[in-house]
């Protein structure tokens, strides 16, 4: 198993102000027994400051994987994380997405051999993710509806997922009709399947990376649970300046060649090959 019984791999990139709220988040889980390495695809060294503060100051056991700002390269730095965790048993999120205090204890709970899980997340305006501090965090408020609608938020079918229990849970991520698959923000899964695959494909940009690896994953015999009523996230507001058609399309084509020749690994991962083709 490791020295923990989970790798937590965040992903950051230049939000430093997001991020701290995330290890706030972290630091009031029900389940401790976790690592926490952060994914840092090239920001300045604010976000750094950050992470060192925590290091000093937090139990959190924190780990930074860091490499230079080369554009979006998220792929890389994944798998760069991926090789750093001492755990067999991986959870990815996102440096934009507050966890539930029952977020690492729910995915450890739940998790099976062959299996994935897959969650969900529960997104917020600009101006609540400004709102929220420390102090609600800790008692969980951002995560409470009554909270959320006093600070403006209309209530939806998708309040479900911060609301929901028991049967009701069950019954909707057994029969939501969103397929559960490899969501970058909130998924967790085997180490060792992960390198029999060779992880990312380092060849994507920004737009269904995630949703590749989790199709070879599926090739090669995983299955895909879904926990998104169970597994809950609150994510951050941002911009996405890093998205264009040319990456877009470009990941378009790996995921069709993926899916049309049934591929289980890349060539383009972890461990690195001669081939340049598409």
């Amino acid at each position: 198993m490791g020295l923990f019984k989970t790798s937590v791999i965040i992903s950051t990139y230049n939000q430093p102000v997001w991020l701290q709220k995330v290890l706030w988040g972290y630091e009031v889980q029900s389940e401790t027994d976790f690592e926490i390495i952060i994914a840092d695809d090239g920001s300045t060294l604010e976000t750094k400051q950050i992470i060192d503060d925590f290091i000093q100051s937090s139990s959190l056991h924190i780990k930074l994987v860091w490499q230079e700002d080369e554009g979006f390269q998220k792929t890389k730095i994944l798998n760069k994380a991926i090789l750093k965790a001492s755990s067999n048993y991986l959870i990815f999120t996102d440096g934009d997405c507050i966890p539930r205090a029952d977020f690492v204890e729910t995915h450890l709970k739940l998790k099976k051999a062959n299996c994935f899980l897959s969650g969900g997340y529960f997104k917020l305006p600009k101006n609540i993710s400004n709102t929220i501090h420390k102090s609600d965090i800790k008692k969980q408020s951002c995560f409470n509806m009554n909270w959320l609608r006093s600070h403006g938020l209309a209530k939806t079918f998708k309040s479900n997922k911060l609301t929901t229990s028991g049967f009701k849970e069950w019954f909707l991520n057994t029969f939501t009709p969103t397929k559960a698959t490899f969501d970058g923000m909130n998924v967790s899964g085997w180490k060792q399947d992960i390198i029999v695959v060779n992880g990312f494909d380092e060849r994507m940009a920004y737009g269904g990376e995630d949703r590749e690896i989790g199709e070879r994953l599926m090739n090669y015999g995983i299955k895909f649970k879904q926990i998104r009523y169970s597994a809950i996230c609150v994510h951050l507001y941002h911009e996405r300046p890093y998205k264009n058609d040319v990456a877009a399309e470009m990941n378009k084509k790996i995921r069709s060649k993926t899916k049309r020749q049934k591929l289980k690994y890349t060539e383009f991962g972890i461990v690195k090959q001669n081939s340049v083709s598409v």
